[in-house]
C-alpha cells in the first residue's frame, strides 16, 4: 500500500524520477565507449573476404559459457562457411537459426538479412531471391548479449532450406568477440536505482491494461499466468481467488466464468522424484478449482523444457474454449477437462486413485507404461510408483513404500514422464495429496 501512495503522490513521483536519472548520468559518465572490432578495422568481420582463419570454433547451437568462454558478455560474430548446390542458387530461401540469447544481426554474403533485438523470438528470416549462390557462401551471426547465458538455445531448428532441398545448419562454426563488456557494464550497480517499471509494480498492469475494460459487459475471463510468481508458490494459492474476487466485483455480473492455464512445463527434466516450485505453483491453480465457476487448462505437454515462451499456444487455447464452451455457453456435451484428481483409497499397500472428468475413459498417451506417479512414506521420500490403469481408477504401489502416505503425480519443474491421459486426448492435471487413513 505505501507504494501505491507514493505513486499517487505526483511530488514524490517528480523528485524519484529526477533522482534517477541525476545518478544514472553521473554513471554513464564513468563508462568504457563501446567499440566493436567487427566494425572498426579496415575490412568488416561481415565482409566475406574478411579472413576468419583464427577464429575460435564453436559447436552449433550452443552456449560460449559451456565452449570456452565462462561468466563474459559483449558482442560475438558467428560464422560458417556453407557450400550451397546448384539446385537452390539464385532461390529464395528460409533461414531458421532457433533462439538466440540475446539479441542477433544476420548477414548473408556481406548483406544484411534481417534482425531480432531480444530473446524470446524464434529467429526466421527470409533470405531474398538472387543472394545465394552456388559453391562457398558465408554466414555471419551477430550477437549482443548483456548478462546471463549468451548463445544459441539447443534443441531448436537450425536451417537453410528452399523448397527442393535444406542445409541442417549444426555443427561446427567459428567465433570471435567484438567486444568484451566490462563487468561494471552489466547492468545496475549495487548503489543505483533502479528506474520504475510499470508492470512490475502494483496496479501497473491493472490501470493500464485492464481498468479501461470495466466498464463493458463480457461473457467472462481467460487468463494466462506467466512465471513471476513461482517464487512463491503457495502464496498464489491466496492470491488468484483474491484476483477472482477483485475481477467479478468489479465488473459487477455476478460470478462471471474465470478460466486459467495451469504452468506448462518448463526446464531441464528430472529422472527421479524432486521437489518444484513449479510443480508447488501448478498445485495452487489446481486448488483454485474450488472457486465457483472457474476452469483450469492443463498444459504440462505444450512447453519447451528450454523456452519460457513456448510455441504451442493452439493446443492451450484450444483446451482453454472447451472450459468457455461448458462455462459461458452451458455446452453439456463436450469432455472439456482432463482428468483431475478427486480422493485416495488406501488397500493393504497399494493405493487407488479416483478422478473427475475421467469420461470417456483413461488412458496412456505414447507409451505402454503409465508414467509420473511418485508414493511416499510418512518420511515423505517419494519413489516412482508402479502404476496401473483399472476402470476408471489408477492403482499405485512401490516397493519402497509399503505405507503410502503421500501421493504425487507429475510433479516436476518439466513433467516429461508424465503420460496419463483422457480418451478426448486431454491431459491429467499435476497434483499431490495426503493419504486416507
Amino acid at each position: 500500500m505505501k507504494k501505491i501512495d507514493n505513486f499517487r503522490d505526483s511530488v514524490f513521483m517528480a523528485n524519484y524520477q529526477k533522482k534517477i536519472k541525476e545518478k544514472n548520468l553521473a554513471r554513464s559518465a564513468t563508462l568504457v565507449p563501446v567499440v566493436d572490432e567487427g566494425l572498426s578495422g579496415p575490412v568488416k568481420w561481415i565482409d566475406p573476404d574478411f579472413n576468419a582463419s583464427s577464429w575460435r570454433k564453436f559447436w552449433m547451437p550452443g552456449y560460449w559459457a559451456d565452449q570456452g568462454l565462462r561468466n563474459f558478455n559483449g558482442i560475438f560474430y558467428f560464422r560458417k562457411e556453407l557450400q550451397i548446390p546448384a539446385e537452390m542458387s539464385g532461390q529464395q530461401a528460409k533461414l531458421y537459426l532457433g533462439r538466440i540469447i540475446d539479441a542477433d544481426s544476420v548477414f548473408l554474403n556481406g548483406k544484411f538479412i534481417g534482425n531480432t533485438t531480444y530473446q524470446y523470438p524464434p529467429r526466421r528470416y527470409v533470405i531474398p531471391a538472387g543472394l545465394l549462390k552456388s559453391g562457398k557462401n558465408i554466414l555471419i551471426v551477430k550477437v549482443i548479449s548483456s548478462n546471463g547465458k549468451g548463445g544459441f538455445v539447443p534443441d531448436k531448428n537450425y536451417s537453410l532450406l528452399t523448397p527442393e532441398k535444406k542445409i541442417d545448419l549444426r555443427g561446427e562454426w567459428s567465433f570471435e568477440v567484438g567486444y568484451a563488456q566490462p563487468k561494471q557494464n552489466q547492468g545496475f550497480s549495487g548503489e543505483a536505482e533502479m528506474p520504475l517499471v510499470a508492470q512490475n509494480e502494483p496496479t501497473g498492469l491493472f490501470n493500464t491494461m485492464v481498468s479501461p475494460a470495466v466498464r463493458f459487459a463480457i461473457k467472462g475471463f481467460l487468463w494466462y499466468q506467466g512465471e513471476a510468481n513461482t517464487g512463491d508458490p503457495k502464496a498464489y494459492g491466496q492470491l488468484l481467488p483474491a484476483l477472482i474476487k477483485d475481477w467479478r466485483n468489479k465488473w459487477k455480473q455476478g460470478d462471471l466464468p474465470f478460466i486459467y492455464a495451469q504452468l506448462p512445463n518448463f526446464m531441464e527434466a528430472s529422472y527421479l522424484p524432486e521437489e518444484s516450485s513449479w510443480a508447488q505453483f501448478r498445485q495452487s491453480q489446481l486448488q483454485t478449482l474450488s472457486v465457483p465457476n472457474t476452469g483450469m487448462a492443463v498444459a504440462i505437454d505444450a512447453g519447451e523444457w528450454n523456452d519460457i515462451h513456448p510455441l504451442d499456444k493452439k493446443d492451450v487455447g484450444e483446451r482453454l474454449a472447451l472450459w468457455a464452451s461448458h462455462l459461458a455457453y452451458q455446452d453439456q456435451q463436450i469432455t472439456y477437462s482432463g482428468p483431475i484428481y478427486k480422493s485416495n483409497q488406501l488397500k493393504g499397500s497399494e493405493l487407488i486413485i479416483n478422478f473427475d472428468h475421467s469420461l470417456p475413459g483413461l488412458m496412456i498417451k505414447g507409451s505402454d507404461k503409465l508414467s509420473g506417479f511418485a508414493l511416499a512414506g510418512e518420511d515423505k521420500v517419494f519413489y516412482w510408483a508402479q502404476a496401473r490403469i483399472v476402470g476408471d481408477t489408477v492403482v499405485l504401489s512401490s516397493p519402497m513404500v509399503l505405507k503410502p502416505a503421500f501421493v504425487r503425480y507429475a510433479w516436476a519443474d518439466n513433467p516429461d514422464r508424465a503420460n496419463l491421459y483422457n480418451k478426448a486426448n486431454l491431459p491429467a492435471s499435476p497434483f499431490e495429496a495426503e493419504v486416507n487413513k
